[in-house]
């Protein structure tokens, strides 16, 4: 059954079309953001059976995949302002997909969906109990179909039972979160009511002092567009840097640079506070496992994420570190957690979650 599956993100649209059974054969490509026709245009549709949707942002409706329809569709788009990077751009995927496929099934997986596990402490705002009631505020989290794959893949990794296992997922990327995952459920994670909060990302700060947006505001009038504008498209590595790209951030590192070394030592911290927030949540910790983009492709990021830990057992082997691709153990022997490289398949992820719910 092959499925066509359109991953928008914030900065690429992943596509691939994939018969889960026969994963390896899977054609995928990377396009820019809105050029869905030269996919559409590259793809076999005879062949496919039905459409798989990434959309970021479920909010507390949709816990689960999801077929699309007319309805559905309207309650996404309702759920942009939470979503201002990411929905938009699912939208556009749904929409162009229902043009050129109607007669296919078309499924939305929501990034949100893993993360409805959370408990009511992990979940709840300290705010007014009716408003966050009323409006539906809570902590919804984002990356969980990465999150959920790569737990699944670390287990097998490691050979261990999923529910036995203790995990904090560092998903990094252009957007970047982290993940406390016991028994493969999320317990907490860096990501909020959006995916503004957490870790520091390409063009997003992650935590800030909600002071500072009424600081800004009142001292500079910037409105809610402007703000809306800094906070998603202007912090972050961006903001510190000038540069939203990790990579051209550590080759102005390694060059000397120090506005360059700032900006990836406030990214590394700001990852080490989780990793010890996580550890403490968990209680057991035994595998913290990087993935995407800068998370399977950076070994200065992982070094330095982790960096001073080794009280914790948590611990970098600097060999094993800088060798190796695909999923594996980075971190010596004998230590008391596993430090793992998992490259995340949200594709084949959704594909999954597709066939499964069309088989019901």
């Amino acid at each position: 059954m092959a499925v066509l599956v359109l991953n928008s993100g914030s900065s690429t649209l992943k596509y691939a079309v994939i018969d889960p059974s026969r994963a390896a054969e899977a054609q995928r490509g990377v396009v820019g953001p809105g050029d869905l026709p030269s996919v559409l245009a590259l793809v076999d549709m005879a062949s496919l059976s039905a459409v798989g949707h990434r959309i970021v942002h479920g909010g507390p409706r949709f816990t689960r995949p999801t077929l699309i329809d007319d309805a559905v569709l309207q309650a996404i788009r309702d759920l942009v302002p939470l979503a201002p990077l990411h929905n938009p751009a699912g939208i556009e995927g749904i929409e162009a997909a229902r043009a050129a496929l109607p007669d296919l099934p078309q499924v939305a997986v929501f990034d949100t969906a893993f993360h409805y596990t959370l408990p009511d402490p992990a979940a709840t705002y300290a705010i007014d109990r009716e408003l966050a009631r009323r409006l539906h505020i809570r902590r919804y989290g984002f990356h969980g179909t990465s999150v959920r794959y790569v737990s699944e893949r670390t287990a097998a990794l490691l050979n261990r039972p999923l529910r036995e296992l203790n995990t904090i997922v560092l998903h990094l990327g252009n957007g970047a979160s982290a993940t406390a995952v016991e028994g493969g459920v999320s317990v907490d994670t860096s990501m909020g009511f959006t995916p503004l909060p957490g870790l520091v990302m390409g063009t997003r700060g992650g935590d800030v002092d909600p002071g500072l947006l009424l600081y800004l505001n009142r001292e500079l009038g910037l409105t809610v567009d402007e703000l809306d504008e800094l906070l998603n498209h202007h912090s972050g590595l961006s903001g510190l840097s000038g540069d939203a790209d990790m990579r051209a951030v550590s080759q102005r590192r390694a060059a000397g640079d120090q506005v360059a070394r700032l900006a990836f030592d406030v990214y590394c911290h700001r990852i080490r506070s989780y990793v010890g927030a996580y550890h403490a949540v968990l209680g057991r910790l035994d595998a913290v496992v990087f993935t995407a983009g800068v998370g399977e492709n950076s070994a200065e990021v992982r070094a330095n994420s982790l960096v001073g830990l080794e009280g914790w057992g948590i611990v970098v082997d600097p060999s094993r570190n800088a060798a190796g691709t695909g999923e594996r153990v980075i971190s010596p022997p004998g230590t008391t957690v596993t430090v793992c490289v998992v490259p995340t398949d949200e594709e084949l992820a959704i594909a999954r979650d597709v066939v499964s719910l069309l088989a019901r």
